[in-house]
């Protein structure tokens, strides 16, 4: 069958792989759809970023090169002989973390993890092997396509239960590229009054405004943080860092007022420089994220399925898999008005 392998940076070749055999606690996906990730891209465009490319990974045993692929969903073609509750037809989410399990689920990430798709062959391909704890049987309202997009939608959740954001709190959103579009979308769910969407491309914040912002700042046209106060004087209760880059991470603490809270949820590709000082004179607490817990991946494949949380407006193409290099991932480099790409293996079987 025919896989996006990551070899290294600017080195994804679509080529033939072999499925590995299936072990007794697996179940066998026939991959419908798979999303094109942020952390994707930052291993395309700057890897290894989390590839193990020289040794053996700890929990998957495997190194580069890797299938990619993390965000997908299927239909379930085959289980292993010690699963049981999932079955052949089911249609199926996959949350591509896999962890030791030897902590509180809210904690036993940060105890060491890894991912299907970046430390283990993933979804970019027909077939996929993962461990039956990592499936999840979607609901009837929601499609294949949707199941792609419950992990970026899960990782939103997660850091927006992190902010401990209550009803009435306004918020900021710095970047609004996929991950910042679902943070949006969490943040309207949860409760929030004001959700203020930041980003260079005017494109991006029009699709902001679609995905439930109340307003928009372009910082490369105005001051983002006057633009920010002029809305709320004393600045907002929390901010979401959803951009990688240094500037932005010091405005969303100039951003939230005291006492308020920001949270890391995105990738940074480098060090950044920073003066904590920066925090001492507002009480503003930084807290961070990745990824998210098995219950919160559950409770938005739910919310997803009752229309609570609507991420679908996020996907702006869909490709096949002989495109992924440069009708997915160039362009991601190169068209800032692009969000989620999702790359269609089977379709709607």
């Amino acid at each position: 069958m025919k896989a996006a392998v990551w070899y290294g940076r600017k080195d994804l070749r679509v080529e033939e792989v072999e499925l590995a055999e299936m072990k007794d606690n697996e179940v066998q996906v026939r991959v419908a759809w798979a999303g094109i990730c942020g952390s994707d891209l930052h291993e395309y465009e700057e890897g290894p970023v989390f590839m193990p490319s020289q040794t053996e990974d700890m929990l998957t045993g495997q190194k580069t090169p890797l299938t990619m692929g993390h965000e997908f969903a299927g239909v379930v073609e085959k289980v292993g002989a010690q699963v049981s509750g999932i079955n052949p037809g089911d249609r199926v989410a996959i949350n591509p973390t896999l962890t030791h399990g030897n902590k509180h689920e809210d904690v036993d990430i940060y105890d060491g993890f890894s991912f299907i798709g970046l430390h283990g062959n993933g979804g970019f391909t027909r077939f996929a092997n993962v461990p039956q704890d990592n499936v999840y049987i979607l609901p009837k309202s929601l499609s294949l396509q949707d199941g792609a997009l419950v992990e970026p939608m899960a990782v939103a959740v997660q850091a927006v239960k992190e902010s401990g954001l209550q009803f009435g709190n306004t918020v900021a959103v710095f970047g609004a590229g996929p991950i910042g579009l679902v943070t949006i979308v969490a943040a309207k769910a949860a409760g929030a009054s004001r959700i203020i969407a930041l980003d260079l491309s005017e494109t991006r914040l029009e699709k902001a405004k679609e995905m439930g912002a109340t307003d928009t700042i372009n910082p490369g046209e105005v001051d983002a943080i006057e633009a920010i106060k002029h809305l709320e004087k004393e600045g907002v209760a929390i901010t979401f860092e959803v951009a990688g880059v240094g500037p932005t991470f010091k405005q969303a603490i100039d951003a939230t007022k005291a006492r308020g809270t920001m949270v890391i949820v995105s990738i940074f590709a480098g060090p950044i420089e920073w003066n904590p000082m920066q925090l001492t004179g507002s009480g503003v607490k930084i807290t961070s994220t990745i990824a998210y817990s098995p219950t919160t991946f559950q409770q938005t494949v739910d919310l997803m399925g009752t229309g609570q949380l609507k991420p679908q407006g996020i996907v702006t193409d869909q490709i096949q898999l002989e495109e992924i290099v440069e009708k997915g991932f160039e362009t991601l480099s190169n068209d800032k008005s692009q969000a989620k790409i999702l790359v269609e293996l089977s379709g709607e079987l």
